[in-house]
């Protein structure tokens, strides 16, 4: 062990003082220069991640941060479409496999909606859809993701449930994946239907967040 002769805070021995919020060293990703009292910096509003200097600095930017801007934000704004119609979403993954029918689909196939992108004011009416498809869950090739799904898996078996549905969205190169775990068939209280492709597609279109599938046990 070693042992040194001053302490490594300055303040170590001196009475608690109520500390000052602090903000870290940013420097403007355009021109370099630092942030001061007097220069107040400003974020991209579409990353919110990069910081400039000035309104100047920010278009001059602009060409070679619009990629990388683009895709961050539409990561951001798939991740939040997926939160507001998680119900939706979830119904339409266990439609499309037929786990009514096949519970053990649920182990081996996953429902891949594609979308397309539009400019509107709330994120979540942002997207249509563009096609849907059933695909393996080889298809996610994110080892994170995966060991996710595998974690989820376990648990939900070991609960009584059938397994982890996967629903994977996927729009200019950017995908989301909604693991969404199923109650045992004795819980499941929803019918298969077949026209789901075009309830997906209403809600989404008409920015409906208030998807409730029909029930069609006594229970329901």
């Amino acid at each position: 062990m070693s042992y040194y002769n001053q302490p490594a805070a300055a303040n170590y021995n001196s009475a608690p003082m109520h500390a000052q919020r602090q903000r870290g060293y940013r420097i403007c990703d355009q021109c370099g220069t630092p942030e001061t009292p007097s220069v107040k910096f400003r974020l991209c509003g579409g990353c919110m991640t990069t910081q400039y200097c000035s309104q100047d600095c920010q278009k001059v930017h602009w060409p070679s941060h619009k990629a990388i801007c683009q895709h961050t934000n539409l990561a951001k704004t798939l991740r939040k479409f997926a939160s507001t119609h998680t119900t939706l979403l979830g119904w339409a993954g266990f439609q499309a496999l037929q786990l009514k029918r096949v519970p053990a689909n649920v182990r081996s196939s996953a429902l891949l909606v594609e979308l397309s992108y539009h400019d509107h004011p709330e994120s979540h009416r942002r997207f249509s859809i563009a096609g849907t498809h059933i695909v393996p869950q080889t298809y996610i090739r994110d080892p994170l993701v995966t060991a996710d799904i595998q974690r989820r898996e376990q648990r939900c078996r070991q609960t009584g449930g059938i397994g982890t549905l996967v629903v994977i969205l996927q729009c200019g190169g950017v995908s989301q994946v909604m693991p969404v775990e199923v109650d045992p068939p004795a819980k499941i209280t929803w019918d298969a239907r077949e026209d789901w492709p075009a309830v997906l597609n209403h809600f989404v279109e008409s920015g409906r967040t208030d998807f409730k599938p029909i029930s069609t046990t006594a229970r329901g």
